[in-house]
């Protein structure tokens, strides 16, 4: 089927005991233990056993408590990312390590700080996916009382981004000397302040700890609004989206790939990697008896509730088994924009009942599920990868640990077979795995840094 000498690139993407609403009721799911370290240790192994770029973890800052089917029926409780990962740093030696914090509810000097002491760390696999959240009930937990505006939310956001690579680039690559017989720890001419002020920060720095192995660990975004995209095309390296069609996927990755021009970036430069939920069985039958499993688990007021989170509109008032009622104009959409508009379109096109829908993206929640065989799954991400959708994936396991060991034992060599995906790490870093090039310090172009007096 083509070209195989591209390799794709692959996160394992980690929502704990598993990405479908009810993977806690599954029988091998490992529900009893999401606040254990040991599951995420053994995750973590299985993703580096099967080569895998990155693990990544999602995160939010509140308990979705608007229904309250919500805290009875599905899993609310989840470690800090960062505080996870520095951990796992230390049970793990090549694969990627991705943690999720908005930019709306923290500063850039703490998060500057914090992924560039888990850069060191782990020798250079950190990443941070940049998120500007989406609901009121985090504006809340921050002494606001409504999340602000979208637009707003990514100006701040890119503002952001730029204040914490300053910061990141605060030490010069040489500064620190650690010389015992002069008593000279660091070169003050090589620590600099960045003076940042603008509209939404005020930021003196110097960040103290020094710039990170990679320079700046990966930068990850996950908008795919015309915001989002265009603070992608300006700030991400990898972008995580969500699509279900080929032609969908295809018109966003040109899309965004055109849209780096105008930043003077290169296409290489921002890996394109859509979510996919695998459901995998070791015969076409097995695969559709686990999907079937999986939608008998949902309990019906979970499913509305999901449904309603992810398109921010309430359902809860409409009969299950009847179309979606007159939804708002996206402009009026506060929360996220592309899963509403690509919800909505779903249910349009196949004529969904709310149950049907929610049934159908109670695992992926808007991402392309797959189903079959390993060959047929392999098949499948072939089939995007070669035809300009897609430079790798984020996979999505229904239930953990078993959908991942499924898809690292099944699936993966089915693709290297295939010369699809790497059999062995060639690198150290995640820049590495990604064939990111190490950023040059905006030390060497901005001018309005200062030396420390």
């Amino acid at each position: 089927m083509g070209d195989n000498k591209r390799e794709m690139k692959l996160g394992a993407f980690f929502m704990i005991p598993g990405h479908h609403v009810a993977s806690w009721r599954h029988p091998e799911s490992a529900a009893e233990q999401v606040q254990q370290f040991d599951l995420y240790k053994r995750l973590a192994e299985t993703a580096e056993k099967g080569k895998f770029d990155m693990i990544f973890f999602a995160d939010g800052y509140a308990v979705n408590d608007h229904h309250e089917s919500t805290i009875e029926q599905t899993v609310t409780v989840r470690p800090d990312p960062l505080t996870l990962l520095s951990a796992i740093s230390a049970v793990t030696n090549k694969v990627g390590l991705t943690a999720t914090v908005s930019t709306t509810y923290n500063e850039p000097f703490h998060v500057a700080r914090k992924f560039a002491s888990l850069d060191h760390l782990s020798g250079g696999r950190a990443a941070w996916n940049v998120v500007t959240s989406s609901r009121d009930a985090e504006a809340q937990n921050f002494n606001k009382s409504k999340h602000p505006e979208h637009e707003s939310r990514y100006e701040r956001a890119e503002e952001f981004v730029d204040v914490v690579r300053k910061l990141w680039d605060s030490w010069e690559d040489d500064a620190l000397q650690i010389n015992r017989t002069t008593g000279r720890f660091a070169d003050p001419s090589k620590v600099h302040e960045v003076n940042h002020k603008g509209k939404f920060f005020s930021v003196r720095g110097p960040l103290n700890v020094s710039r990170p192995i990679q320079g700046h660990p990966v930068i990850i975004q996950a908008g795919s609004s015309e915001a989002g995209r265009e603070l992608a095309a300006k700030t991400a390296e990898v972008i995580f989206t969500a699509w279900q069609t080929l032609e969908e996927a295809q018109a966003f990755y040109q899309d965004i790939k055109t849209r780096l021009v105008k930043y003077g970036r290169s296409k290489d430069e921002l890996k394109i990697m859509p979510g996919v939920f695998p459901i995998i069985g070791r015969t076409e039958e097995e695969a559709s008896n686990k999907q079937q499993l999986l939608r008998e688990l949902i309990p019906e007021k979970s499913g509305v509730a999901l449904l309603s989170a992810l398109i921010s509109f309430d359902l809860s008032a409409f009969p299950v088994d009847g179309p979606l009622p007159d939804l708002p104009n996206i402009k009026n959409i506060n929360g996220g924009k592309s899963r509403f508009k690509l919800l909505k379109d779903l249910a349009e096109r196949e004529q969904l009942t709310i149950r049907q829908l929610y049934q159908q993206i109670a695992g992926a929640r808007g991402h392309r599920e797959i189903k079959g065989t390993p060959v047929q799954i392999a098949d499948q991400l072939q089939e995007w990868f070669e035809n300009g959708a897609a430079d790798g994936f984020n996979i999505m396991p229904p239930y953990l640990p078993g959908g991942l060991e499924d898809f690292v034992e099944l699936v993966i060599p089915e693709l290297q077979k295939r010369g699809l995906f790497r059999k062995e790490y060639t690198g150290n870093t995640l820049r590495e795995h990604l064939g990111l090039n190490r950023p040059t310090s905006t030390l060497l172009v901005n001018t309005k840094v200062g030396k420390l007096s």
